[in-house]
C-alpha cells in the first residue's frame, strides 16, 4: 500500500468523524491532525540525517551507446548480421583485456548549479575521488555545467573546485550546452577548453544585491522596529530598517568590490579577454559568446564525447549523490499529494513553488 493510498483512506475516515462535529471543533481537530503529521515527519527527518549515505555511481558512456547501438540494430538488421555484429563487438572487447590496450580515460562530471550552489557538496566528493584515481599524464576531464549562477560564496567554492583539477595537472574541458551565466561563468572560465551549443546562454559578469524595505509600511501602523549593531558598517541596509545614505553607499561599494574580485579571477583564467566589453553583466548566445572569446569552440558536450569515443577513448561518467532516507521519500510524496488536494488548489489558487529555490530569498549578493 503506498503512501498515497494511505492519505486517501485517512482523508475518508476523518470526513465520516469531522461530519457529527461542531465548526470550532472541527477547527480543533484539523490543527491537532496537522501538528502530528509535522511532529512525525520532523521526527523522521531528525532520524534520517544521522543516517544520510552518499553514493557514487560510475557509467561507462561507451558501453552505453554500445548498447543502445545494439539494441537498435537488434530491430533493424536480420539475425544472421546482427549474431555476426555482437561476435564482432565481443572480439573486440576480449582482445583490448587480453593485451590491456586500453587508451586514455576522460572522466565526465555533471553540475546542475541552483542559486545556493547547492551541488558543490557532491562536487568536492567527486573531484577528491577523481583526483585519486585518474592520471594526468593520459587522462583528461570533463564538467558539463548547467547553471544560471547564484549566490558568491557557493559558486565561489564551486570554482576552485574545478581549480583543483587544473592544480593537480588535468586537461580540463567544460561544456555548456544550455547556460552557464555568472556564477556558472565563474565556474566555466577555470578551464583550459569551454565548449558552447550556438544557442548556449553565457556570461552575465556582473553583481547583483536586491532587498524590499518595510520600513515605511511599518512606521505607517505605528510599529517600531529595534536593531541593535556593534561595528559601523555591521548592517547597512535591512528588511525592515530604515536605510540610510551612507549605508546605500556602503553596500553599493561592497557590491562594485565583489565585480572587480570576478572580473580580475575571469581575466586570470581568459587573459585574452577584452574585460571591460564583456563584464557589463549582459549575456550572449554561445555563437555570439565565441566572437567575444568567452568560449574557445561551437560543439555540443553530446558531440564531444562521440569524438572522443571515436578516437577510442574510454568515456566514465562519475556521479556521487545523496540517497534518499525514508523522510525524504514521505516528505516528496506528502508535498505532492497536498499540491494536487481539493484544498490547495482552492485556498492556493496559483501554483506552489516546485523548490525553495523558487521562494524568494533574504538579501545575498548574487552572481
Amino acid at each position: 500500500m503506498s503512501v498515497g493510498d494511505i492519505f486517501n483512506i485517512l482523508m475518508v475516515l476523518g470526513k465520516t468523524f469531522l461530519t457529527g462535529l461542531t465548526w470550532v471543533a472541527k477547527v480543533l481537530v484539523i490543527v491537532l491532525a496537522v501538528i502530528l503529521v509535522i511532529g512525525f515527519i520532523a521526527r523522521l527527518v531528525k532520524k534520517s540525517e544521522k543516517k544520510q549515505k552518499k553514493r557514487i555511481k560510475v557509467e561507462d558512456l561507451g558501453k552505453q551507446q554500445e548498447s543502445y547501438y545494439l539494441q537498435v540494430k537488434k530491430v533493424t538488421t536480420g539475425k544472421k548480421t546482427f549474431d555476426s555484429l555482437v561476435k564482432k563487438l565481443n572480439k573486440k572487447r576480449q582482445d583490448q583485456e587480453k593485451k590491456n590496450i586500453y587508451g586514455p580515460v576522460a572522466y565526465l562530471l555533471d553540475f546542475k548549479g541552483d542559486i545556493k550552489a547547492s551541488q558543490v557538496e557532491n562536487l568536492r566528493d567527486e573531484v577528491s575521488t577523481l583526483l585519486k584515481v585518474a592520471d594526468p599524464k593520459k587522462d583528461e576531464v570533463i564538467v558539463r555545467i548547467e547553471s544560471p549562477g547564484g549566490v558568491v560564496h557557493g559558486y565561489g567554492l564551486a570554482a576552485s573546485q574545478l581549480k583543483r583539477i587544473k592544480d593537480h595537472k588535468f586537461p580540463l574541458t567544460v561544456c555548456i550546452d544550455k547556460v552557464a551565466a555568472s556564477g556558472g561563468y565563474m565556474m566555466a572560465c577555470v578551464a583550459d577548453t569551454i565548449l558552447s551549443a550556438p544557442f548556449a546562454i553565457v556570461g552575465s559578469i556582473g553583481v547583483v544585491f536586491q532587498l524590499p524595505n518595510l520600513h515605511r509600511f511599518l512606521k505607517s501602523k505605528d510599529i517600531d522596529y529595534i536593531q541593535l549593531t556593534a561595528g559601523e558598517y555591521k548592517r547597512t541596509v535591512s528588511l525592515f530598517g530604515e536605510i540610510s545614505e551612507k549605508g546605500k553607499a556602503k553596500q553599493l561599494q561592497d557590491i562594485e568590490d565583489m565585480h572587480k574580485l570576478f572580473k580580475d579571477h575571469v581575466h586570470a583564467n581568459r587573459p585574452s579577454l577584452d574585460i571591460n566589453k564583456v563584464s557589463t553583466g549582459e549575456y550572449w548566445y554561445g555563437i555570439r559568446a565565441k566572437e567575444l572569446n568567452l568560449v574557445d569552440r561551437i560543439l555540443t558536450s553530446d558531440d564531444y564525447i562521440a569524438q572522443l569515443l571515436s578516437d577510442n577513448k574510454r568515456v566514465f561518467q562519475i556521479k556521487i549523490s545523496v540517497q534518499k532516507t525514508l523522510a525524504d521519500k514521505f516528505g516528496g510524496k506528502l508535498e505532492s499529494i497536498l499540491k494536487n488536494s481539493y484544498l490547495t488548489r482552492k485556498v492556493f489558487p496559483k501554483e506552489l513553488p516546485s523548490s525553495a529555490e523558487e521562494v524568494p530569498h533574504f538579501p545575498e549578493h548574487i552572481i
